[in-house]
This record gives C-alpha cells, sequence and structure tokens, in this order.
C-alpha cells in the first residue's frame, strides 16, 4: 500500500509580509506588526525577516525593539487583510486538493495522494507549483514540509529557513528528524522540553527510544502521543474542507473573546462596558455556528502584578443570548473580586464552553418565562442580521457604551480566531 503525501505549508512571517505586499515601500526593510502602546498592547505580534536579522523577537515590548533596530517601521494589526491572505492562500490549495486542513490563518496541512497522478507522480512538482503561485499570485513566501504523516510534515516545514521544501522521508527520517532538538516536535512545550531535558532526552530520537516506564511514570498517555510522533506513526486524517465555508468539519469545544482594556478598570461600570462587549461577540459567534453554552467562564488579570484568575458557572439552560452570558460573567466577576481603584483590572476574557446544537430542542424552566426567551433571542438574531449588512456598530447597547474610550470597538470584528487545536 502507498504511503499517504502530506504537507504542511506555512506563509513565512505572515503579518509582516501582508503589511510588505500591501505597501511596497516597506519591502526590503524591517518591519514589525504590534499593538497600540496607546491602548496597552504595545508588543511585538509579528516581525519581517529584515527585523528578525535585527535581533527582533516576537512578544517583546516595542520600545525594546526600537532600541535593537532604530530605523523600525511599525504597522498595525489588519485582520481583515490577513484573513483575505488566508483565504486566497487556500484557494489555490484547492486546485491540487479537496483535503486542506488550516492550522491558524497562516498554516494548512494538504493530502495530494488522490491527485499526484495529476502532477507526474511527483510531490516535489506539486510543492514547488504552489510555492511559485503563492509567490506570484499573493506576494509572499512559504515553507512547505512533506512526508507520509501530518506531523513529520509540519515539522519540515518549522525547521526550513523560508521559501524551501524539506522532505522527511521513510528512508530519511531518522538522519532528518531524530537529530532535531525535543523541542521542535509537535506537542513538546516549554514545561515538558525541561522535563525531557532533566532526564537526559534531549532529541526527537531520544523521544522515539523512550521506554514505556519513563513514558508513564513523566507524562502518562501524552508520552506515548509523543513517541508515536517521534517515529512517524502519525495516522491522523487531513480533514476535507467545505469551500464555501472556509473551514475544516471539525466540533467546536469553546468560543471566546478577550482584550486588554484600554485602561485600568477600576469601577463596576467600566467593567461592565467591556464584559458586555466581550459577551456580545461571543454570542454573536455563537449564534452563527447554530450553537448553545451551558457554561460560561470568565479570565480576569489584575492591572498591579499582571497575575490573572479564571472562574465558571454551569447555567440551568443551554443559551446563546447576550444578555444571559453577560449577566453570567458579570456575576462571576462581583463575586470574585471588589470593583474599585484599589483592585484595578488590566484586560478581560469571556469563554463558553459545554456547546450544545442550538437546533436540538431546549428543555425551558417550567417557572421561566418561556416566550420573553425566544422573543428576545429572535431580536438577538435580527441584530445579527443587521450588523452582518451595515457593520457591528450599527446596533450598539447603552451599556456597551458607558465607558468613551471602549464605547466604539469593535471586538468582533478584530477578534483572532486561533489555531483549532491539533488533538481536537
Amino acid at each position: 500500500m502507498r504511503d499517504r503525501v502530506i504537507m504542511h505549508i506555512d506563509m513565512n512571517a505572515f503579518y509582516a509580509s501582508v503589511a510588505q505586499h500591501l505597501n511596497p515601500t516597506l519591502r526590503g526593510r524591517p518591519v514589525v506588526v504590534a499593538g497600540d502602546p496607546k491602548k496597552r498592547n504595545g508588543i511585538i505580534l509579528a516581525k519581517s525577516r529584515e527585523a528578525k536579522a535585527a535581533g527582533v523577537i516576537t512578544a517583546e515590548p516595542l520600545w525594546q525593539a526600537q532600541q535593537k533596530c532604530p530605523g523600525l517601521s511599525i504597522v498595525m494589526p489588519d485582520y481583515a487583510a490577513y484573513k483575505r491572505y488566508s483565504k486566497l492562500a487556500r484557494l489555490i490549495y484547492y486546485d491540487y486538493t479537496n483535503q486542506v486542513e488550516p492550522f491558524g490563518l497562516d498554516e494548512s496541512w494538504i493530502d495530494v495522494t488522490g491527485s499526484l497522478a495529476l502532477f507526474g507522480n511527483s510531490p516535489h512538482l506539486i510543492a514547488q507549483e504552489i510555492s511559485e503561485r503563492i509567490k506570484s499570485e499573493l506576494g509572499l513566501t512559504v515553507s512547505i514540509g512533506v512526508s507520509w504523516n501530518k506531523v513529520f510534515a509540519k515539522l519540515g516545514s518549522d525547521t526550513d529557513p523560508g521559501d524551501g521544501i524539506t522532505h522527511i522521508t521513510r528512508k530519511n527520517y531518522q538522519e532528518v528528524a531524530w537529530p532535531l532538538d525535543a523541542g521542535n516536535l509537535m506537542y513538546v512545550g516549554k514545561a515538558t522540553r525541561r522535563k525531557l531535558h532533566s532526564s537526559g532526552y534531549e532529541t526527537i530520537g531520544d523521544i522515539a527510544g523512550a521506554g514505556d516506564y519513563y513514558l508513564h511514570k513523566h507524562f502518562g498517555k501524552i508520552g506515548f502521543m509523543l513517541r508515536s510522533f517521534a517515529r512517524g506513526e502519525d495516522n491522523s486524517p487531513v480533514r476535507i474542507m467545505d469551500p464555501a465555508r472556509a473551514d475544516v468539519d471539525y466540533v467546536i469545544k469553546g468560543i471566546g473573546n478577550g482584550l486588554t482594556a484600554p485602561h485600568d478598570l477600576c469601577s463596576p461600570s467600566e467593567a461592565k462596558a467591556l464584559l458586555w462587549l466581550l459577551s456580545e461577540s461571543v454570542a454573536q459567534r455563537l449564534r452563527e455556528s447554530h450553537l448553545r453554552c451551558k457554561t460560561v467562564c470568565i479570565g480576569v488579570r489584575s492591572a498591579s502584578d499582571l497575575l490573572g484568575y479564571s472562574r465558571q458557572i454551569t447555567l440551568n439552560t443551554p443559551t446563546c443570548l447576550t444578555h444571559d452570558i453577560a449577566n453570567a460573567a458579570f456575576g462571576l466577576l462581583e463575586a470574585n473580586q471588589p470593583l474599585d481603584a484599589d483592585h484595578a483590572i488590566r484586560s478581560l476574557h469571556v469563554r463558553t464552553t459545554n456547546l450544545v446544537d442550538a437546533r436540538e430542542q431546549v428543555q425551558y424552566d417550567l417557572f421561566g418565562n418561556t416566550e420573553a426567551l425566544l422573543k428576545e433571542e429572535q431580536l438577538d438574531h435580527c441584530i445579527d442580521a443587521l450588523r452582518n449588512r451595515f457593520g457591528n456598530g450599527c446596533i450598539r447597547r447603552v451599556v456597551e457604551m458607558t465607558d468613551e474610550a471602549m464605547a466604539h470597538l469593535d471586538i468582533k470584528r478584530d477578534n483572532t480566531v486561533h489555531p483549532i487545536g491539533y488533538l481536537r
């Protein structure tokens, strides 16, 4: 039986490259995409190759990056542009296969096993053609990893310096993959890397040869998964994507949104304004996905020490109503900390989990006002329709406008949907 041919395509320095393509005067110059220091989120989100060569690193403060590179060009994030370029790239992938699985805006796996015969049975030819098309049609470069499984395909693109194609095959994986640092393997984060290092496991090859006792004792089930990854034993499929939805057919486990406030939140009205804005965004996405939630969670980060905590509550009835989610979130916040200047809040996050299909029958509270709830849900759907047509700012709730600094934020539009977890 023939091995699968899977590619992982990673658009190089994606945010910064999009900025350079949209503004030709930035090409060849050190560029960073950064938050707005006036909004207290002035950190480096992405950097161009030129900025990287000057020592600029992701997530460092903007002022620090400017010290390293005085001629640094700074651009604000443009998530609408990133989504557009991401979709255009995937449209190119569709020309080679219908098995396309995004892993965030700038990465995708594709399985070209079934279409190889159309391209001379040459995986390298397909990878090369995709690379050239991305460059000529979108003005970006990509790193492509080619292998018989998703893990090694991603490893190939991750270790490519840029604009290259890396093949990891059954014949060469021990020479190519195994000498690499263990931290290059999927799901080996900093904490896992430290555990491995403390026991003398330094490379991917070391993980591949680890014994059952060690893996079970230190990592449990995930240890055996990592060993399988290191040995190239990943059999997970590349999911078929629906081009009309520009999304994969996957089970959504949670929908959330968070924001660093433009100023410290020092009163109940300020905290409530941001929680309602966040809840509005989350509830709108729930309704778009035909889902209701059973659990509402909040995340809170302090302004004084930047430490945070999270709390959650399970609702009696699944809901997708903005009102229900916002009230649950604010109730959690009020119950867990004073809302005053001595306990100022820097950022808030609202997340919904335990999701159920909104098209399923809901058992409402016997003593509640079911008719009023159904009318409120119809009203929320009506507001969604108006916002989809005229923009999210066409209708605003009074509670969201009580804080002038946040009154004109479009949190839903600017929200970044993060990569779908590989393990789902």
